[in-house]
């Protein structure tokens, strides 16, 4: 694992009058054919997030999520539309993103069986029985109780809305957005990679700050785990000293 701490990118506030036009940027933004249906998707697995909670949200199918918004009355069903959309984003390549990652999931649909899964206590997170479980269980031991788990299983949709969570942070631009969160089908965290923290820190868990702490130094020291994203890393994502990787 690689000891160099990174300057995460700074994210803004997403405004709908700006033009994504700007033929000087090399980067992509959001179409404005997207931005109605980017936006209201945003909002529907917001409200699906809090009819389910935070923890199920991790694990909730595609099609779960759609019955849910049709079901529930504070949530409208999904439009064909934003169902066009989402279907775009899964099935898009980003390589035009400049993000190279292995695709983990071929399917919308696919759901995440739970019995395979155990829920870790005080985290609302879920991790894959066996080696994942077991990695984290060694991590605790070997380095101690002030080490957390932050992420472990993230299901498409979970995925899926993290990702449109940080379009609309970098203000439309998908490039940007694509080099810290994976889109939905390209995370390693919907089949056994989990994030790890200091107890007590927050998001500062997930920015530079993590890679001088002493729980980071004594993660470099265990053989049986490694970082997924190097400095410089193939894939095209920023460097994560957080991420362990399983798969």
């Amino acid at each position: 694992m690689l000891r160099r701490a990174f300057l995460g990118a700074m994210g803004a506030s997403f405004i709908s009058t700006v033009s994504f036009a700007d033929e000087q940027n090399p980067d992509i933004w959001l179409r404005e054919d997207q931005k109605i249906p980017f936006l209201s998707v945003v909002q529907k697995l917001d409200q699906v997030e809090h009819i389910v909670g935070y923890a199920k949200f991790n694990l909730i199918s595609f099609d779960e999520t759609i019955k849910i918004a049709k079901n529930y009355a504070k949530i409208e069903p999904f439009t064909q539309a934003e169902l066009a959309y989402i279907e775009e984003v899964f099935y898009e390549d980003p390589s035009k993103y400049g993000f190279y990652g292995k695709r983990t999931c071929f399917q919308l649909s696919e759901i995440i069986n739970e019995k395979e899964v155990v829920k870790v206590p005080h985290s609302g997170h879920y991790l894959y029985r066996g080696h994942s479980q077991e990695s984290f269980e060694h991590i605790l031991k070997d380095v101690g109780n002030s080490i957390i788990l932050t992420s472990g299983i993230r299901g498409i949709v979970k995925q899926l809305s993290l990702h449109l969570d940080k379009v609309k942070s970098e203000n439309g631009n998908i490039t940007l957005a694509t080099r810290s969160l994976v889109p939905p089908g390209y995370s390693y965290h919907t089949i056994g990679d989990f994030d790890v923290g200091k107890k007590g820190w927050g998001h500062e868990n997930f920015t530079a700050s993590f890679a001088r702490t002493n729980e980071f130094w004594s993660l470099q020291k265990l053989p049986y785990i490694s970082m997924r994203y190097t400095l410089g890393n193939q894939d095209g994502v920023r460097f994560e000293p957080w991420h362990v990787k399983i798969v």
